[in-house]
């Protein structure tokens, strides 16, 4: 260990060498972008990330997701909330949407991170510019809109432990997505946008963002092809395709 990530842990931070799992959500309309969003984070960080999918019939089959069918966007709407107890660690577990695109290490996210709070996320604060999504779903507003769609979950936060799968069955979907589970706003840090950076809500920027969420539909969906960032998603895909095939 260097002696800088000695000082991070006497600050309360985390260094490099903290174990790291990540969950993506699955949804069966877009597996390809869940292959695409998985090559991007390997390709950046190395085959010692472990990498998951929260596929929903999987989790129905284990007994750990019971609510009923819902009219939500995606699959993974709320199994989500899952992230930390299927971590079942107390190092760092991120949730993440399949409509993501990484163009760096994603371990370089827990630079932001510090052991006194819950959860960290990009705190955004917009109105959505479409009012249509994807392949023709609605699009939705609420307060913290998108703060969900990239979770770094601390699960030695005795908070976070307390998500258990019963709480994320039985909650309300606002009471899971607006971070109503924990006690006092403050345990929840934000990252820099470059971590959720909202294709076609915020304004192209000339340096690629750490993290492209295709928020509104990716370049895998017929009517999103000339999306901004679209590509960097199509350049990832085909490199992702090549190695499948070898």
């Amino acid at each position: 260990m260097t002696k800088d990530q000695v000082t991070d842990r006497t600050k309360g931070h985390i260094s490099m060498s903290d174990h790291l799992k990540i969950f993506v959500g699955y949804d069966s309309r877009e597996d390809i972008a869940w292959q695409v969003c998985r090559h991007s984070v390997l390709r950046h960080s190395g085959p010692d990330i472990e990498i998951y999918p929260l596929k929903l019939p999987t989790l129905r089959e284990l007994g750990l997701y019971t609510r009923g069918a819902d009219n939500a966007t995606t699959e993974f709407s709320i199994t989500r909330f899952l992230t930390p107890y299927l971590g079942a660690h107390d190092g760092w577990t991120i949730f993440v949407d399949c409509d993501f695109l990484f163009t760096q290490d994603v371990r370089d996210v827990l630079k932001h991170a510090s052991r006194d709070k819950a959860v960290y996320v990009v705190q955004h604060d917009y109105t959505p510019a479409n009012a249509v999504k994807m392949d023709g779903k609605q699009q939705s507003v609420y307060p913290r809109k998108n703060w969900s769609s990239f979770i770094l979950f601390n699960n030695a936060h005795p908070e976070v432990k307390a998500l258990t799968p019963e709480i994320v069955n039985t909650a309300a979907p606002a009471f899971l997505h607006r971070f109503q589970w924990l006690s006092d706003d403050n345990l929840i840090g934000a990252l820099p946008l470059e971590w959720n950076f909202l294709e076609g809500e915020y304004p192209r920027r000339d340096e690629v963002p750490a993290a492209i969420h295709y928020t509104n539909g990716g370049p895998w969906f017929e009517n999103w092809k000339n999306v901004d960032y679209a590509d960097l998603w199509t350049a990832e895909r085909d490199m992702y395709s090549a190695s499948a095939n070898q």
